[in-house]
């Protein structure tokens, strides 16, 4: 049977004994690369869906074949594909391919962002700290709200006639 504790530092003591026997017991976060040196992950912003892979090199980012500043030629979505790297640290370090579909080019762009910080966080896990800190893992799950019947738009009535 298990031992009586009869005061708060027994108490102290053997909650923190069992949690340092937790932590030893989970061990540290492993790469996930694939045979190639890649690491893959699926960014999704409104209705965009980005797969991305990452893989060390220069820098160099393609999305759907072609560059990035082809692809989004709006420096404000340029500097959205940056951010995971600037937060990391590790820019001009890995190149980057995604395939990106649907949506307009802001949900893409932050598709792309999604599935750039969640490879880089899969690629090297010490990274995770940084990247979850700003935000960058978590989905952002607003999508347009759909439109409801007698209703104009999603929530607008059509105008009032009082006579």
């Amino acid at each position: 049977m298990a031992e009586e504790i009869k005061s708060l530092d027994e108490l102290n003591a053997a909650v923190s004994g069992t949690s340092a026997a937790v932590a030893e017991i989970a061990a540290p976060r492993e790469p996930q690369r694939d045979s190639l040196g890649r690491s893959y992950a699926t960014g999704k912003r409104k209705d965009a869906v980005a797969r991305v892979w990452i893989k060390p090199g220069s820098g160099k980012v393609t999305v759907n074949g072609k560059e990035m500043d082809k692809y989004f030629a709006r420096p404000v979505l340029q500097m959205i594909l940056r951010q995971p790297f600037q937060v990391a640290g590790v820019e001009n370090e890995f190149d980057v391919y995604a395939t990106v579909t649907g949506g307009g080019l802001s949900g893409q762009a932050g598709a792309v962002k999604h599935g750039i910080s969640k490879a880089l966080q899969l690629y090297e896990p010490s990274l995770r700290g940084a990247l979850k800190a700003a935000g960058f893992l978590t989905r952002d799950s607003r999508v347009v709200e759909r439109k409801k019947y007698g209703k104009a738009k999603a929530r607008k009535s059509f105008q009032f006639s009082k006579r």
